[in-house]
């Protein structure tokens, strides 16, 4: 396979042809376009996201403009500047239009969806914190990182098995809520934790996100703090980065014996792949691609001498599931197919189709969350 630093010589040879100039503002573009591909801010929906009009509403429904995000079955959250509701499956009876969809609204936190609005589904389901989105007793604790205080929730529980709950790409700790009602109800504390880059986290040195590869730090400070509070035991719970720190904590953190289970949900296991994504979505031209994808390695410090998570089967000591699709655009589920084969002792796929990125629960809540109770199950 043709690795990033020879895809950049052989595009750079190219363009010298076509002299000098364009080389230099070839080279410019990869840069300013894997920058702005590295810079993705939490809480706001990932570029390249589908966005729909709002065609009118009516009680518990609203009709949306035909598409394939508009007729993903789930629940997912609705956002525009100011909105956010919440939307359920695709109402069967309703009368369908051939430009539009018609779905069940089953609330909506702010803001109005009035004709016209556009909007953006979301797999962030729930705004606010544990207390004031889902009634759950919660406390705001701060856990010491080792680039300042890393704001998180805690969700009292019962158990001495903790579950570390870490978003991904375009989302905040309030992302992981879908999964506090089904961990509550089992007696199992829940940890959500802000890392850097988080509103109230402490900024990347160097301002851009790595994919998991210096962020995996921010969620070993979290387990210490969990075994440091009673934490017998800590299943790792990660969507999209969350996941590849997941891995990394892993493989490297000191306490790694005390983290007994990881689910990965929607993994980024092929960085390259997913930062072609990430750049592609931005309207990155097609000829400047490769030197995007190959300066944003560069930035985020994922050179081809760095082994990707989960590259080695082989180091895996603890059981895994993992929840991903044929749908994903951003993270290919390739490579979670590929681990889970060479290791079904310990590693479980549960496939999700018609789920894109990070919204393996919305499209499939009820079957998402049994295969999580058989997970658990054994290591409560």
């Amino acid at each position: 396979m043709r690795t990033a630093t020879a895809t950049a010589a052989a595009v750079t040879t190219t363009l010298l042809g076509a002299g000098a100039a364009a080389v230099a503002a070839a080279v410019a573009a990869g840069r300013h376009a894997a920058e702005a591909a590295l810079r993705s801010e939490p809480g706001r929906p990932l570029s390249g996201g589908q966005r729909l009009s709002v065609h009118s509403t009516a009680a518990g429904r609203v009709s949306l403009t035909r598409s394939l995000a508009s007729l993903r079955q789930g629940t997912y959250g609705l956002v525009a500047p100011g909105v956010h509701a919440v939307v359920g499956p695709v109402v069967a009876d309703a009368d369908h239009y051939p430009d539009t969809v018609v779905r069940q609204l089953l609330t909506v936190n702010h803001g109005a969806l009035a004709p016209g609005t556009r909007v953006t589904l979301t797999p962030q389901v729930y705004v606010g914190n544990p207390s004031s989105a889902l009634g759950l007793d919660h406390a705001d604790v701060d856990i010491p990182g080792e680039l300042g205080a890393l704001p998180a929730w805690f969700v009292p529980a019962a158990r001495d098995t903790w579950v570390i709950t870490v978003h991904g790409l375009g989302g905040t700790r309030e992302h992981p809520m879908v999964v506090m009602p089904f961990l509550h109800r089992h007696q199992l504390p829940v940890l959500d934790l802000a890392y850097r880059g988080d509103l109230g986290a402490p900024a990347s040195p160097d301002g851009i996100g790595h994919l998991g590869e210096s962020e995996w730090r921010d969620l070993d400070a979290a387990i210490r703090y969990a075994v440091r509070y009673g934490a017998r035991r800590v299943v790792l719970h990660g969507w999209s980065t969350g996941a590849t720190m997941a891995l990394h904590a892993a493989e490297r953190s000191a306490l790694a014996d005390r983290i007994c289970g990881l689910v990965l949900d929607s993994p980024v296991l092929d960085w390259h792949a997913t930062l072609r994504g990430l750049a592609a979505a931005r309207r990155t031209p097609a000829v400047v691609l490769p030197l995007a994808v190959w300066a944003a390695e560069g930035l985020a410090g994922l050179r081809a001498d760095r082994r990707p998570p989960g590259a080695d089967p082989g180091a895996l000591r603890v059981p895994v599931l993992i929840f991903h699709g044929p749908d994903d655009t951003l993270a290919p589920w390739g490579p979670s197919r590929r681990l889970a084969a060479a290791r079904p002792d310990l590693v479980g796929l549960h496939t999700v189709p018609g789920a894109g990125h990070g919204a393996m629960w919305n499209a499939d809540p009820a079957g998402y969350e049994e295969a999580l109770r058989r997970f658990l199950t054994p290591l409560m």
